[in-house]
């Protein structure tokens, strides 16, 4: 799990857990926290004789560190001289690994765009919206493991630009939508605007798909597209949020590794 500055700085709500049991024990500074409804989870022996808070709001947790003297809150990354990340080594050994299991169940009935193999020996979900160039370098990473048996359900999403909505009604309204969906990657940054009818108004039922994709994707805690999620060979529900490595592939879809040779994907390597 990577660690951003916005966990870093976020202070979430651990769910069923009273604050009150331990409450007595808290340094003043954290207990100023738990006064503003933060609850903690866990608390563990950190670097430097620093303690180590995992706290969570709302269902979003982070880790912060108290100084040895308990007068002081510190809230970033943690950094051995070596150069490790202490503050990721915390977070994936106390941080509680969220369960996907309902919301999976219910990206596997929402509304997408499947790609690829029709006997798949491998499925991707990958969250997309039309104008995301990362999303298209997914999408190019992506063709040679379809070529080998990958299956690839594009779930589109509508945000960043006036054009997505339009583009992303206009796939899902059209007769074929993974040629449509093709037409717009085999295009991209040289495609014209799509039609102006391409409204919600116009199309109230796909805009409502649309948005309920967008709320099935921050349950997944996606921040952004591309969006991937999978089963791995155990059956364990993995996320990755963003343009993988190439190296990762493998991994992601299960198959060998395939060849990629194209010029723009040299930086993913």
């Amino acid at each position: 799990m990577k660690l951003s500055l916005k966990q870093t700085a976020l202070f979430g709500i651990v769910l069923g857990l009273s604050t009150s049991v331990f409450a007595a024990e808290y340094p003043k500074v954290i207990q100023t926290a738990v006064n503003q409804g933060v609850k903690v989870a866990k608390s563990f022996p950190a670097a430097s004789g620093m303690t180590g808070w995992v706290l969570s709001r709302e269902g979003q947790y982070s880790i912060v560190f108290t100084t040895p003297d308990n007068k002081t809150l510190v809230a970033g990354l943690m950094i051995s001289e070596s150069g490790a990340n202490l503050s990721q080594e915390y977070a994936e050994k106390y941080i509680p690994k969220p369960d996907f299991s309902a919301v999976f169940k219910d990206l596997e009935k929402t509304t997408m765009i499947v790609e690829g193999a029709k006997a798949p020996k491998g499925i991707l979900y990958a969250f997309f919206d039309p104008n995301c160039p990362f999303c298209h370098m997914t999408w190019k990473a992506l063709q040679p493991y379809e070529a080998a048996g990958l299956q690839v359900r594009w779930v589109p999403v509508a945000y960043l630009a006036p054009t997505s909505l339009p583009k992303a009604i206009e796939m899902l309204a059209s007769a074929n939508p993974t040629a449509a969906f093709r037409a717009n990657e085999q295009n991209f940054g040289k495609e014209k605007n799509p039609p102006a009818k391409y409204t919600a108004s116009a199309y109230p039922e796909i805009a409502k798909k649309l948005e309920k994709n967008a709320e099935l994707m921050q349950k997944f805690g996606f921040n952004g597209t591309p969006g991937i999620v999978w089963k791995d060979k155990s059956g364990k529900i993995m996320v990755k949020n963003g343009m993988p490595k190439l190296s990762e592939l493998p991994a992601m879809t299960g198959l060998p590794e395939q060849k990629i040779d194209d010029p723009e994907l040299t930086r993913f390597r």
